[in-house]
């Protein structure tokens, strides 16, 4: 697959978590086949005023790439000065644009899915950027604001006048936030409306669920959100059954394995009581259903140290390996 000049692996992509899809996760997923990574999302005002923690964010290791970087914002100029910084960037290929942020915080500000309000300040923050940036520019937005508003396929219409590269859709609304079904359909209607590439998102937690988006939508590519929490495999899973091969699903010591693994980046590209409070959330994932998962998950919860939390993994590594599950 393509997105304008950039050539992609395959059409499985991670979607963009705040929290969650850091430089040490997206490494994991790269590794298991993923075609295409975003960044968590980047204030571009905190870019533009020099945040410490925006410059933390945008941190890409060689082993990811391509890598596309997920800005929000609402003011035209400040989002095109994004793209300026981003061009000088080898390690980003692509600039997303997120237009879905279903979160109060962001949404109060006129950013994120507030944006669906107003589609002309949308296609004008798009052009500005298109006018100095090197790197195709994309745009990730949802079904509609609310359940009275739902103008995706209008949207997207917008979008692709204004010069977009690609739109991903999440089958939800704002309103909705994650809760309920995502709505395919909608997906399938965009696709139809558009001519650049359209990444349909929402839902996809199987093999299953990617087959079925893939025929019910007919989109250019699958955007993979919460059903990689714990399951980076889910990318090999997929690309298995796509080629025609036996799926190759993870077993419970393999997920400890890729825990531990996950813990060791964390440390590698992290401060360490940084690093093990935040594997606390991808551990309990990982080890979700596994014998005897509550009482290691609450052990790991009490623990700053990193080496400390790895002794706890590998003895629960040899527990499930003696249980032989």
């Amino acid at each position: 697959m393509k997105i304008s000049n950039i050539e992609l692996k395959n059409d499985v992509f991670l979607a963009p978590m705040a929290g969650v899809t850091d430089i040490a996760f997206r490494e994991i997923c790269k590794e298991l086949g993923c075609g295409l990574l975003y960044t968590e999302m980047v204030s571009a005002k905190g870019l533009y005023y020099g945040s410490s923690n925006t410059e933390a964010l945008m941190r890409i290791s060689e082993e990811e790439r391509p890598v596309a970087i997920q800005i929000f914002g609402s003011d035209p100029k400040i989002m095109a000065n994004a793209c300026e910084v981003f061009n000088k960037n080898d390690d980003i290929c692509i600039v997303d644009v997120n237009m879905g942020c279903p979160v109060n915080k962001i949404v109060k500000n006129g950013e994120g899915s507030a944006l669906m309000q107003n589609p002309k300040l949308a296609a004008e923050i798009i052009k500005e950027m298109k006018k100095v940036s090197t790197k195709p520019v994309t745009v990730k937005f949802r079904k509609g604001f609310d359940s009275n508003n739902v103008n995706a396929v209008e949207f997207a219409k917008y979008m692709e006048d204004a010069g977009i590269d690609a739109i991903a859709v999440h089958g939800r609304t704002r309103e909705q936030m994650y809760e309920g079904k995502a709505d395919w359909d909608i997906i399938r209607a965009v696709k139809e409306s558009v001519t650049v590439p359209v990444i349909g998102n929402g839902d996809v937690f199987s093999v299953e669920d990617a087959m079925q988006i893939k025929e019910i939508t007919n989109c250019d590519a699958i955007m993979i959100a919460r059903g990689a929490k714990g399951n980076p495999w889910i990318f090999r899973e997929i690309m298995q059954a796509i080629r025609g091969e036996e799926v190759v699903y993870p077993t419970a010591v393999e997920k400890v394995d890729m825990c531990i693994k996950h813990l060791d980046l964390a440390v590698k590209y992290h401060e360490e009581i940084k690093a093990v409070r935040e594997m606390r959330k991808h551990t309990a994932w990982y080890i979700k259903s596994l014998s005897n998962c509550s009482e290691v998950k609450d052990k790991i919860n009490t623990e700053n140290k990193y080496e400390d939390v790895r002794k706890l993994l590998l003895t629960y590594k040899e527990y499930l390996k003696f249980m032989n599950v």
